[in-house]
């Protein structure tokens, strides 16, 4: 028993790694990889998720309808960014990351002025379970499927209905698509909610398990920005095996050597994964 617990528990680390990873990443990889643009905003969509979630379910809202909640106000935010501020730079890279990342030193510093260096968080859903001589969260076990399934319906809204073939032939070619009357301006805001939307729900589906505070995206932008660029461009062929391998190797470096361990090697698996496949381990199954 004492073995298969201890076994449970490297898989259970796996698939918390996993789960972070691919969730606090999918916004990120649906704006980079659609849209081509470096959004250093990222984490305060994941905070802008987190801080609704937390604040609506005090309010007595049921945390399922409170999660909800804080995605919409993530896309709806992702909607006012992209109309005041990003559409005005779409193909000016370097300028668009400057843009980004002052509304995220900007909305940190507002939210810092208003809700205060933190708010009490929420109880984690679902009664912890015992094996052996390891406690476990029910609710961080379930997380690894909740991801998967997040991914499932992204291929199923790119591939399955008009909007994602609208999305991926604007992208594709703007030009060209605006020939053929799609109103391509409108694409791109629809595209940039939904990566909004995803941050949130990164920040809405982790609420319970953290402390809200103004800075908190910084933790979760790291390590979408590591999952990004490991997976490569396509969100769908690359988020999925870089949030695995790089799940593998932090989760089982932390297990034995520490926290320090496993993200010493999170960073040095991306330096070599990104000088032998420049494109990321999303373009293995492009060559495919």
């Amino acid at each position: 028993m004492n073995f298969l617990a201890t076994v449970y528990s490297y898989v259970y680390q796996f698939g918390d790694s996993f789960a972070y990873l691919t969730l606090s990443a999918l916004g990120l990889a649906v704006i980079f990889g659609m849209m081509g643009v470096i959004n250093l905003a990222h984490g305060e969509f994941i905070m802008c998720g987190a801080y609704v979630t937390v604040l609506t379910a005090k309010q007595g809202v049921p945390l399922p309808i409170a999660m909800f909640l804080g995605v919409a106000a993530s896309a709806i935010a992702g909607v006012i960014l992209e109309r005041l501020i990003v559409r005005h730079l779409y193909n000016r890279l370097f300028d668009s990351i400057v843009a980004t990342w002052a509304v995220s030193l900007i909305t940190q510093q507002a939210m810092l002025i208003f809700a205060g260096p933190s708010i009490e968080g929420l109880s984690t859903p679902f009664q912890p379970f015992q094996l052996g001589e390891y406690s476990f969260s029910t609710y961080r076990a379930l997380l690894p499927f909740f991801a998967i399934a997040t991914l499932a319906c992204l291929f199923w809204l790119f591939f399955r209905i008009n909007y994602g073939i609208y999305a991926r032939a604007t992208i594709q070619n703007a030009t060209m698509a605006r020939c053929l009357g799609l109103k391509t301006s409108r694409i791109y805001t629809l595209t940039f909610a939904l990566g909004a939307g995803l941050a949130g729900l990164a920040g809405a589906v982790y609420a319970p398990t953290i402390t809200a505070v103004p800075t908190m995206g910084s933790g979760f932008i790291v390590q979408a920005f590591v999952t990004v660029v490991t997976g490569g461009a396509n969100v769908l062929q690359g988020t999925l095996p870089a949030a695995a391998l790089l799940g593998f190797i932090q989760s089982g470096l932390s297990a034995n050597y520490g926290q320090l361990a496993g993200q010493i090697g999170l960073l040095l698996t991306v330096i070599v994964i990104i000088r032998v496949l420049p494109q990321g381990v999303g373009s293995l199954f492009n060559r495919r």
